[in-house]
C-alpha cells in the first residue's frame, strides 16, 4: 500500500494532481445525484488507469462494482448494508474506517485490505464525536491489526510524518492540509516527496 493515500472530493481535483504522481487516491464524494456520482466515478476510473494510480470509491460500492473498480472505502454505517460476499465474489477490496476498539474488531473480522484510524490529530475536516486519537493510539492499532496495513487520517502534514510513520502507520491520508493549501500542487509534489524519503528511513 503506498505511504500517500490522497483524498479529494471531486474528479477535478483527481485529474489535477494524479498526474503529478500520486499512486493512491480516494474519491470521496458527496452531496451529488446520482447520475453525477456514476460520471465522476467512471472519469476517475480513467484518469486513474491512465497514470497507473489505484482508484478507491468512498461510500458507493454498488456504482464502483457496476462500473469495475475493485476498491472501495466504507464507513461504519456503510458497513449495515454492502453485500460483502458481492464484493468478494468481484474482486472488489475495501478500507475500513474505524475509531475505537469496537469497530476495529467489526472491521478486522470482514478481511480488509486496510483499517483506517482518525483523526490522529485535530482536524477541520469535520465536526466527529472522537478526538485526536494520538500516536499511542496509532501503535495499539498496528499491534491489534497485525499484517493487515494501517491507514492514519486526521490532521496530518508532512512534519508529523515520521512520528506517524514510526508508530506504525503503513499510509498518511491526507485532505485538508492540500485543499486548503495555497498551493495544492505544490503541497502534493511535498506529499509525495516526504512520503517517499519515510520508505527508506526505517521505523
Amino acid at each position: 500500500m503506498d505511504r500517500f493515500y490522497l483524498i479529494v472530493s471531486d474528479v477535478l481535483w483527481l485529474r489535477a494532481l494524479v498526474p503529478l504522481g500520486v499512486r493512491l487516491v480516494q474519491l470521496r464524494i458527496k452531496d451529488r445525484d446520482a447520475a453525477e456520482t456514476r460520471a465522476q466515478i467512471r472519469a476517475a476510473r480513467e484518469v486513474c488507469a491512465a497514470h497507473n494510480c489505484e482508484l478507491v470509491v468512498n461510500d458507493y460500492w454498488q456504482i464502483a462494482l457496476e462500473e469495475g473498480c475493485d476498491f472501495v472505502h466504507l464507513g461504519q454505517e456503510d458497513m449495515d448494508s454492502a453485500d460483502f460476499t458481492a464484493l468478494r465474489r468481484a474482486g472488489v477490496r475495501f478500507g475500513l474506517s474505524t475509531h475505537d476498539e469496537t469497530e476495529l474488531d467489526r472491521a478486522l473480522d470482514k478481511g480488509p485490505a486496510y483499517v483506517a484510524l482518525g483523526p490522529v490529530y485535530p482536524t477541520l475536516l469535520k465536526k466527529m464525536k472522537w478526538g485526536p486519537q494520538g500516536l499511542d493510539r496509532v501503535r495499539d492499532w498496528k499491534a491489534r491489526a497485525g499484517k493487515v496495513p494501517l491507514v492514519a487520517i486526521g490532521g496530518l502534514t508532512p512534519e508529523r510524518l515520521p512520528g506517524v510513520f514510526a508508530a506504525g502507520a503503513d499510509s498518511a491520508a491526507v485532505v485538508t492540509d492540500i485543499q486548503r493549501a495555497a498551493d495544492p500542487l505544490a503541497r502534493t509534489a511535498e506529499w509525495i516527496a516526504a512520503c517517499d524519503a519515510a520508505d527508506l528511513t526505517p521505523a
